[in-house]
């Protein structure tokens, strides 16, 4: 018949998810250690689990000789003969114990091994269990609160939501239930520590794979995502198949699908763009709803000089330059967005700067303009060798010419204002008062390449 203690074995492995050898092995080392306190160490003794029998069974070894000098490692030779009648000098002798024998005290010191094992192995197997589940949504309740983070019940384990991780302005409530994304896992002698977060971008991108089947099926792809969390963020979206719209996708019938994200976000508002392998295009589609007149890029300095209608400003940078500082960490790229009147005005000063260089008359300005160098401190920044190609002069005319510009960009101080700050002057009168450039406040030094 199986044995009360065979039976609790396959219990606990059951209840606790806990492979029976686990088991098996933290009862002998438990049994072995009381033995241990109730006889001393000195002793040799081995503890091992009969399962046919269902009990455990501790035998202590002693060696086989003529003359015993200790008798808690020896056993005489007559002695031996009489439990085996085979035995022979230098044999060791296992003999069984009475686990009777066992004191309170062994007993109390055999049950706290047993449990430091079992807690040892449900961390383990904790562990293993979410160590390769990072980068996914779980669901989760609100068990307590502690010092700013939340700690949240899993189920078999708790995870923490720390304050950084947290949506600003979003509370919850003992058992409430909360979704969050997997951050980290942790493995720590106290235990595994589950890190979650519901601020991390890839939070966003995980919440439109469980609404998007087009998404989970790999046809549309998030390639990028910016949030400023609780209040508004803007996702970068591709498809893989011509026929298949990936802003349509991800937006759904009637909205459906942002709606649910938007929903688990508490009300954080969602831009869906294209992506586009043109930087110039995907900043203007990062831009909108506002409409795009001209960019300069600066591949150089990775940086491009958005112009907008003047009744589009407003629109463009948005509340606080929200939309054009997403637009900016969504792309990648420095961006100045300034109206269209400042860029004229702007240009047309630059000209006017070229022009005013000694040595520069109006065909050659006209040149220099065409190929990049559209204001006296271009000029001053050029070599010879960059300045010989465009014009009908010689070495002399272009050093010339690069050094009066340089002592009119001195003299003069001709390099134009930061666009932002022009751009504000024009701006007022606006209410909000909102900044009208990203939080990146990088303008770009010469503009390489334009695109209408």
């Amino acid at each position: 018949m199986v044995t009360d203690l065979k039976r609790m074995i396959e219990h606990v492995s059951r209840e606790k998810g806990i492979e029976k050898e686990v088991l098996v092995q933290a009862l002998e080392e438990a049994v072995k250690a009381a033995a241990k306190k109730t006889f001393g160490p000195e002793r040799d003794m081995e503890v091992t689990f009969n399962d046919e029998l269902g009990e455990i069974e501790v035998f202590e070894f002693k060696d086989v000789v003529s003359e015993v000098a200790d008798q808690h490692l020896q056993v005489s030779l007559e002695e031996a003969r009489d439990l085996d009648p085979d035995s022979e000098l230098g044999d060791s002798l296992g003999m069984k114990m009475d686990m009777g024998s066992f004191g309170r005290i062994a007993a109390q010191s055999a049950k706290q091994v047993i449990m430091q094992r079992l807690k040892e192995a449900e961390r383990d197997i904790v562990f293993d269990d979410f160590k390769d589940r990072r980068g996914e949504i779980i669901n989760g309740i609100v068990q307590r609160f502690d010092k700013g983070s939340i700690i949240v019940n899993l189920g078999r384990a708790e995870a923490e939501l720390p304050g950084r991780e947290q949506i600003p302005r979003e509370s919850y409530r003992q058992g409430d239930r909360i979704r969050a994304y997997i951050l980290d896992v942790k493995q720590f002698s106290r235990g595994p520590q589950i890190i979650l977060s519901r601020t991390h971008p890839n939070f966003l991108s995980a919440l439109f794979e469980t609404e998007v089947p087009e998404i989970s099926e790999n046809i549309v792809q998030v390639v990028q995502v910016a949030r400023e969390p609780g209040s508004r963020a803007k996702i970068a979206v591709s498809s893989k198949e011509s026929d298949v719209d990936p802003v349509g996708a991800c937006v759904g019938v009637k909205g459906s699908r942002v709606q649910a994200v938007v929903q688990e976000l508490r009300g954080e508002k969602i831009d869906i763009v294209t992506w586009d392998p043109d930087p110039a295009k995907f900043i203007c589609n990062a831009l909108a709803p506002a409409e795009i007149v001209r960019v300069i890029v600066d591949e150089m300095n990775q940086s491009m000089e958005v112009v907008v209608p003047d009744d589009q400003l407003s629109l463009a940078i948005g509340k606080r330059g929200q939309n054009v500082r997403l637009a900016s960490r969504l792309t990648g790229w420095k961006l100045d967005v300034t109206s269209e009147t400042h860029y004229n005005e702007a240009l047309k000063e630059n000209y006017m700067s070229l022009i005013s260089v000694e040595g520069v008359g109006e065909k050659l300005a006209g040149d220099f303009f065409e190929e990049g160098f559209r204001s006296a401190q271009d000029l001053a920044e050029a070599t010879v060798e960059e300045l010989l190609p465009l014009g009908d002069m010689s070495e002399e005319d272009a050093q010339a010419i690069i050094k009066s510009a340089r002592e009119y960009s001195r003299d003069k101080d001709a390099v134009p204002e930061d666009g932002v700050q022009e751009v504000s002057k024009e701006d007022e009168s606006r209410e909000d008062k909102e900044p009208l450039a990203p939080a990146e406040e990088a303008q770009p030094e010469a503009a390489e390449k334009e695109k209408e």
